[in-house]
């Protein structure tokens, strides 16, 4: 079994669902994309990862670059690990009042253009083969994952902080979960 860690993004420069579709890190962000780094490397050699990947996002993209530079690789662009889809005709405005309905149910209850219990598995299964790795992904696709390992179907069983480390294992096959990163003490939006 080899070691995966499953980071969310640092704090952004927008909230999902403003004006901007695609914010960066803000000063804070960047402080706590190093501190992510910083925990990454302390890690006993074995425990490293050797890969990082993220979500196409620029959040996440710039969490993740300061743990690629320090290793002397490129990040791996993986929408894999990608923000949920939201529906195509929703407008950009609604998108905070779809996603905090779509945290008071169940993934089979979300409503929009795809089968979300479905996209939830294959959230899973993008980080099934990816051992020794850091991916940096986001809060629902986090809660995706943890969601099908403890086989909780509520969206929303754990808050992950912004840059919470959650320690997977896998053999290429399963994924285990070996700890919950830092749970945010307030909520997403």
């Amino acid at each position: 079994m080899s070691r995966l860690y499953l980071i969310r993004h640092g704090k952004p420069a927008a909230t999902w669902g403003g004006p901007d579709d695609d914010p960066g890190l803000d000063e804070t962000g960047r402080v706590q994309a190093e501190a992510a780094r910083d925990f990454l490397l302390a890690l006993p050699p074995e425990e490293r990862p050797r890969l990082v990947v993220s979500s196409p996002l620029a959040r996440c993209r710039e969490t993740a670059e300061p743990t690629a530079e320090a290793l002397g690789i490129a990040v791996e662009i993986d929408p894999g690990v990608g923000e949920i889809p939201t529906p195509a005709a929703l407008a950009a405005e609604s998108r905070g009042e779809w996603l905090r309905q779509a945290f008071q149910g169940a993934w089979a209850e979300i409503e929009g253009d795809l089968d979300y219990d479905a996209w939830r598995q294959q959230v899973a299964q993008a980080l099934q083969g990816r051992g020794d790795t850091a991916v940096f992904s986001h809060f629902v696709a986090i809660n995706a994952v943890i969601s099908v390992l403890t086989g909780e179907d509520r969206v929303v069983s754990f808050r992950p902080d912004h840059t919470s480390i959650t320690i997977l294992e896998t053999d290429g096959k399963t994924l285990t979960l070996i700890e919950k990163g830092r749970e945010a003490s307030t909520g997403v939006l």
